[in-house]
């Protein structure tokens, strides 16, 4: 079956402008459902004029998600958030917000469903976010039973929350903090690959009711993440391995903030391996080679090095060492 619409929530964030833009570039017309459509308007020029339509939808509102769903052939569910603030709380964006969507989905005959999870979620995890990433896949599953899930490893690009925190850490502290001993290991995946495999998950048919894993080429340690980083920014720090019960109470203390650098529920994710399963399909069944961290962190982590563009390769700044 061919496909005219795709609506797809969350298509403003960080994932989502990806997949937009890859999804225009397919032909089809893409309704992205988002809370304050005024806010991205930068989605628009993605497309040719009129193909990426901006529709308001909350996913806590049934009304609103069974409006964006109709007419639509696919959907695709985006919608996440790394830590709670207001009215955002991980069970009611992560499970019943993702059911809301898949419900509404089943009711308007909707032929794909491609839920958006996380490589990690378990619903005995220590971590509230893993947890209710379970709940969601196991509620979407049981609303709309031919659902494609898909579960991305911790993402990299220009605007990622991860590589370009401790990047702007690195700029501020002498002394970069490791969880535990800082072995936690780790297969960041980029999220234009990511993004592709989205897009390749919800054209082909042969998807449908599978679950992907998608991580990149490379397994790291967490220590080695921030070698990366300091690497990618020219700055040399100090590794200091810190107990997880000392940085829980740091994270307390930083998640009272708007933004939180840290919060406590992220140190539990970071105590647990974050890799690809060995008998779950992967970006390779969806055709896609992905590329490594080394590759594409200095591409954009530039701008965090001494005098930024200007700092010759392979100069560092400060001292290096571990504690």
């Amino acid at each position: 079956m061919a496909m005219n619409v795709v609506t797809v929530f969350g298509g403003s964030g960080f994932v989502g402008r990806h997949v937009v833009k890859r999804l225009a570039q397919t032909g089809v017309r893409v309704r992205v459902a988002v809370r304050r459509p005024e806010k991205a308007l930068f989605l628009r020029p993605m497309g040719d004029v009129g193909q990426v339509e901006l529709v308001q939808a909350n996913i806590r509102d049934d009304a609103s998600v069974a409006a964006a769903v109709e007419g639509a052939d696919a959907v695709i569910n985006l919608v996440g958030i790394l830590y709670e603030s207001g009215h955002q709380k991980f069970a009611e964006t992560h499970a019943k917000g993702a059911a809301r969507v898949a419900t509404a989905s089943a009711v308007a005959r909707v032929q794909r469903f491609v839920h958006i999870s996380a490589i990690g979620a378990d619903e005995k995890s220590r971590s509230v976010y893993a947890r209710t990433k379970a709940d969601g896949e196991a509620q979407v599953r049981a609303a709309f039973p031919n659902a494609t899930v898909i579960r991305p490893s911790l993402l990299f690009g220009p605007d990622d929350d991860f590589f370009n925190r401790f990047a702007s850490i690195a700029r501020l502290i002498w002394v970069m903090p490791l969880v535990g001993t800082g072995k936690t290991r780790f297969q960041p995946a980029h999220v234009g690959d990511v993004a592709a495999a989205i897009v390749a998950a919800v054209q082909d048919p042969e998807n449908i009711a599978r679950t992907f894993e998608l991580g990149g080429p490379n397994v790291y340690t967490y220590r080695q993440l921030m070698e990366l980083v300091l690497n990618a920014c020219a700055r040399k720090r100090i590794l200091v391995p810190v107990p997880p019960q000392i940085l829980k109470i740091w994270a307390w203390f930083l998640q009272m903030l708007p933004s939180p650098l840290l919060t406590v529920d992220q140190v539990n994710m970071l105590l647990g391996d974050n890799l690809v399963a060995h008998d779950v399909a992967g970006f390779s069944d969806l055709g896609i080679t992905p590329v490594s961290a080394e590759v594409i962190l200095p591409t954009y982590l530039w701008r965090f090095r001494p005098a930024g563009q200007f700092t010759a390769p392979g100069t560092h700044s400060g001292h290096q060492g571990e504690a």
